[in-house]
């Protein structure tokens, strides 16, 4: 079936029930939920925190390297990503879906499920959205995130220090070295890797993590796929104290001189600690040691969090989701704010940028 053989009141039915075990909703957090003209949102914390991301199909993601539940995934990720680097903890999640009437019906629902999967463990409820046509061969689907900091300040880009240290939380590399493999021809639904000996179900991270090609392969292209930021340090790093955060999207490179010109500051990074606590391990089984490292630097959609803090000790002590000094923030020097490597300005180390070809 295809959306054009259904209603959108037949379609908003097979998928409401999905949203509505997307988080615990009561009428203290969500007082108005999906069914209005509008959905009703507390904010105990006095302010809400919003930001939207939007993906197109043939731009953002290829059917054939992506199921419709792995795009929301990675659509309710990237904007969980976004509320945590400020600080604030999720509320709640509105969702668009604009397609070619000849979308089928089970896409819509599996991207809904996606969606669900990660609401659910942010405790982030779904509480409306819209749908529309869209010409032949379009789809666009976008998610618009709300978050309340809790009575805290918000922590921005721009309150980097001299002094500070640099530190990031989750991985790098892995969603970029994921979406190079697939330009490869490896890793895509179907392709004999998933069906090579010693491809794991895990994420690739155990001991055994380097010792086998395909499972490097694997543990790399479903994290590109569906990636699953550690929102949840976000909010505990701005009740440690941290000065700046940003989410790793575009790059660790491109998205830290974000926070080097918010800032006035200069970023120098260790060379030694991101080769061997980031590129070593499936990114160098997978890729080799030179691409790695270009993945470290540049890989983006990857939604780790990076930030800098007063110093090591005031890094948040959390062990489901440890921080990693990488560097240290410096005064600017005569070059003005950027970001280096051991002292030195990295080559081709630009991330993504949606209007460059």
């Amino acid at each position: 079936m295809r959306l054009r053989d259904t209603s959108e009141g037949e379609l908003l039915a097979r998928i409401f029930p999905i949203y509505a075990g997307s988080g615990h909703v009561d009428e203290g957090s969500v007082p108005v939920g999906p069914g209005d003209d509008a959905a009703v949102v507390s904010a105990p914390g006095g302010s809400v925190v919003a930001t939207t991301d939007s993906m197109v199909c043939g731009l953002d993601w290829r059917d054939d390297w992506s199921s419709a539940h792995d795009v929301g995934v990675k659509l309710a990720a990237q904007n969980l990503a976004d509320i945590a680097a400020m600080g604030a903890e999720p509320t709640a999640l509105l969702v668009s879906l604009a397609a070619d009437p000849d979308l089928e019906v089970a896409w819509a629902v599996d991207l809904a499920r996606g969606i669900a999967s990660l609401a659910s463990r942010a405790g982030a409820p779904v509480v409306g959205g819209d749908l529309s046509g869209a010409p032949a061969g379009v789809v666009v689907v976008s998610v618009t995130a709300l978050g309340d900091l809790r009575g805290r300040a918000p922590v921005l880009r721009s309150g980097a220090r001299p002094g500070d240290v640099v530190a990031v939380c989750g991985s790098l590399g892995r969603s970029g070295g994921g979406l190079a493999l697939l330009h490869r021809g490896e890793g895509a639904r179907g392709a004999a890797v998933w069906d090579e000996p010693g491809c794991s179900d895990g994420d690739g991270s155990g001991p055994d993590a380097g010792s086998s090609r395909s499972a490097a392969v694997r543990a790399l292209v479903t994290y590109h796929r569906a990636p699953v930021p550690p929102w949840q340090a976000g909010p505990r790093a701005a009740a440690s104290g941290a000065h700046a955060l940003i989410d790793v999207s575009d790059g660790l490179v491109t998205d830290l001189t974000r926070i080097a010109r918010a800032s006035g500051v200069g970023v120098d990074l260790d060379a030694a600690v991101l080769r061997e606590r980031f590129a070593a391990g499936p990114l160098t089984v997978a890729l080799g040691e030179h691409e790695a490292w270009h993945q470290v630097l540049t890989g983006g959609e990857e939604h780790s969090l990076v930030g800098a803090f007063a110093d090591e000790v005031s890094l948040p002590q959390d062990p489901d989701h440890p921080w990693v000094v990488i560097g240290r923030v410096l005064a600017a020097g005569p070059d003005g704010p950027r970001v280096t490597v051991d002292g030195v300005v990295p080559d081709h180390a630009r991330g993504w940028d949606h209007f460059a070809r």
